[in-house]
């Protein structure tokens, strides 16, 4: 069991299944929560796109004896059970809706969103439509394209080139099959996008990222939770404005970027704007894997 920031163990957390209904369908979202029961929720952290909530258990645990955080699997993700339809979706509008649903679920006072990659992106989308709810944002290398490129995927045409992308042609060509987690953990240790990553990390990725293959699919075995094709889709729906998102919310904004690799164009708050922005360095855009105490430390502030 790992230790928090005062020095008493963490608490295991507990497993929550939110009913989450929107213009997308309605399903159940999964959710992590850390922390004391009793206490408000503090913090909903939302992972980056293919991944799942327990992947980030180290990072957040280690929080738990002074925070209350709600961790979320995103639909067509780990054990969340909301409808993942590929066809025709332009944008993460749907991430953003989930979103808010979950937030409209929780007692207390306004909460602090942190999300990684798409997870930021999609946090930050939420906080611009419901700034009331949305205590601080902390976006982690969030997916922000520059506005040139934000304009090409604004546009119905150029925007159907993006499926043509060799990142969301090379996701569909993923093998989404294993015999066994340790498989699995075998075929990615130490390579691609897990270059960097702690064992125990990957493991924790694979305990939530493999599921039981259903009774419909062919052969035996485990399946990813997030297809390669929804995963794709995450890739190639880039019709959303971030920069919108960020005009209209006026919030507090911690941002913190890659060194190398970084997915997110922003380089100086605007005028105005409570934004803070930090480069991780030496690190890219998995950071909160290979350098979760930086992550860490952002956070413990929320518990002052």
């Amino acid at each position: 069991m790992d230790g928090s920031l005062d020095g008493t163990m963490a608490i295991p957390p507990r497993r929550l299944s939110v009913p989450v209904r929107n213009r997308f369908g309605e399903g159940r979202m999964a959710v992590l929560d850390f922390g004391p029961a009793e206490r408000p929720v503090d913090l909903v952290f939302v992972h980056a796109n293919g991944f799942n909530a327990y992947t980030y258990r180290q990072l957040l645990s280690g929080l738990a004896g002074r925070l209350r955080i709600w961790a979320v699997d995103l639909r067509g993700h780990g054990h969340t059970t909301l409808p993942a339809k590929v066809q025709g979706r332009q944008n993460w509008h749907d991430h953003r809706d989930d979103l808010i649903s979950l937030l409209e679920t929780i007692d207390g006072p306004p909460v602090a969103l942190c999300g990684h990659s798409i997870g930021g992106t999609s946090s930050l989308l939420a906080a611009a439509k419901v700034p009331h709810q949305v205590s601080r944002l902390i976006l982690l290398d969030p997916v922000i394209w520059s506005f040139a490129t934000m304009a090409v995927f604004n546009t119905p045409l150029l925007n159907s080139l993006s499926r043509r992308a060799p990142i969301v042609q090379s996701t569909l060509r993923r093998r989404a099959h294993f015999d066994s987690r340790e498989q699995a953990f075998t075929s990615w240790q130490g390579r691609g996008a897990f270059k960097g990553w702690p064992d125990a990390v990957l493991r924790d990725y694979l305990a939530d990222g493999l599921i039981e293959n259903g009774p419909i699919e062919d052969g035996k075995g485990l399946r990813l939770a997030c297809s390669p094709e929804w995963e794709a889709s995450n890739y190639a729906a880039q019709a959303h404005n971030p920069w919108r998102a960020l005009r209209q919310y006026d919030g507090p904004v911690q941002l913190l970027k890659a060194e190398t690799g970084s997915l997110c164009a922003l380089n100086k708050p605007s005028a105005g704007h409570q934004v803070s922005i930090h480069t991780v360095t030496g690190a890219g855009h998995l950071f909160p894997m290979t350098h979760p105490q930086v992550v860490r430390e952002v956070l413990s502030d929320l518990a002052a």
